[in-house]
């Protein structure tokens, strides 16, 4: 939402500071010093805006997939109010494509709110309603991006990452024959890529750990679940744009509908439960939280697994759960989740 409001900081090199870096900087602007200690004359910084930054932004989209037609293909994409909302449609439409803009009028107060990539419900909606091919969600700031198929069935970014990877490797261009992700990933996700013979390496959860990795070993793909999707050959951060043409790509090289090309994985039955905390106190030192996560470890064994943690922008513990059985998962998600609310909750 517009209250959740924040400020994205790149280095010379196009790429997120570190922590480290940022953690620094948040030191010396929360310092009682900072106002005697600002710096004069030539040592201050310059800015400069970039005028024709969105002509720029479109024609460099369209070549990374060297302005591929996309003459035939109606598309539904949801600009979540925010910053795609001069661009994204002025870009599908360019290349061919039959294009419905949804939120695509942000007033400062509307970005995200219940629409976009939070909200896949929205564009599933109008994409069986004008019989579309597919429909494309961003979010606020573009960088993430969730896909319905032609039958409004949401494609999250496991299977966004699956369908880039296996393309990729079969054009020999997955760097080591290697993506990576996220603990957050479904277990079908890497059971779907094993037997493409594409190997996964998982970091913490965040966009910015997932390029600290790309960056590192020169691999070519990665991302999240939630659809930051990062396509290193031609970005430096998540660009849900350049990522949903790099899908319509795969669907118009190998004249698949989006489910065709979402059959190359099945996902494990998963559930997320998002429990409101008053501190965020260390989950080991929790007895009966730890003592309910363990049980739930057991009882699952080799077909499932469970992550719980705390998110790094809002005051919510997560309480993630994957099995072949719905009703179990769902079962043991809600014990934990009370366990938390008694110690913690709000």
């Amino acid at each position: 939402p517009a209250t959740d409001n924040g400020i994205k900081l790149f280095g010379k090199d196009g790429f997120k500071l570190p922590d480290s870096v940022e953690q620094e900087m948040e030191k010396l602007l929360l310092s009682e010093h900072i106002a005697s200690d600002h710096i004069q004359g030539d040592l201050i910084g310059k800015a400069f805006r970039i005028n024709d930054s969105r002509g720029r932004y479109i024609e460099y989209a369209k070549s990374t997939i060297k302005s591929m037609s996309l003459k035939g293909l109606k598309i539904v994409v949801d600009c979540a109010n925010g910053a795609a909302y001069q661009v994204a449609q002025v870009i599908f439409s360019e290349l061919g494509a039959e294009v419905i803009a949804l939120n695509a009028q942000p007033n400062g107060l509307n970005i995200n709110l219940n629409c976009g990539a939070m909200h896949p419900e929205v564009i599933a909606a109008e994409v069986k309603k004008q019989k579309a091919d597919v429909g494309i969600a961003l979010d606020g700031d573009a960088d993430r991006v969730i896909f319905v198929d032609e039958n409004g069935n949401e494609v999250d970014g496991d299977h966004i990452i699956a369908i880039g990877a296996i393309d990729l490797k079969n054009k020999n261009r997955l760097v080591k024959d290697t993506v990576v992700s996220t603990v957050m990933a479904n277990l079908g996700f890497e059971e779907a890529l094993a037997k493409h013979g594409i190997k996964v390496v998982k970091t913490q959860v965040g966009d910015r750990y997932v390029m600290d990795v790309l960056q590192k070993e020169g691999y070519s793909l990665g991302g999240e679940q939630s659809g930051h999707i990062i396509f290193s050959d031609y970005s430096t951060t998540g660009d849900g744009i350049i990522t949903a043409l790099q899908i319509l790509r795969i669907m118009r090289q190998q004249g698949k509908k989006l489910s065709e090309l979402t059959s190359c994985m099945k996902s494990y039955p998963q559930i997320l439960v998002n429990v409101k905390v008053k501190e965020k106190k260390e989950l080991v030192k929790m007895g009966k939280v730890k003592s309910s996560i363990t049980d739930a470890e057991k009882e699952l064994g080799k077909n499932g697994r469970v992550l719980v943690r705390y998110s790094g922008t809002e005051n919510l513990a997560r309480v993630m759960i994957e099995g072949k059985q719905q009703k179990q998962i769902e079962k043991l998600a809600d014990k934990i989740a009370n366990e938390i609310r008694k110690e913690i909750g709000i």
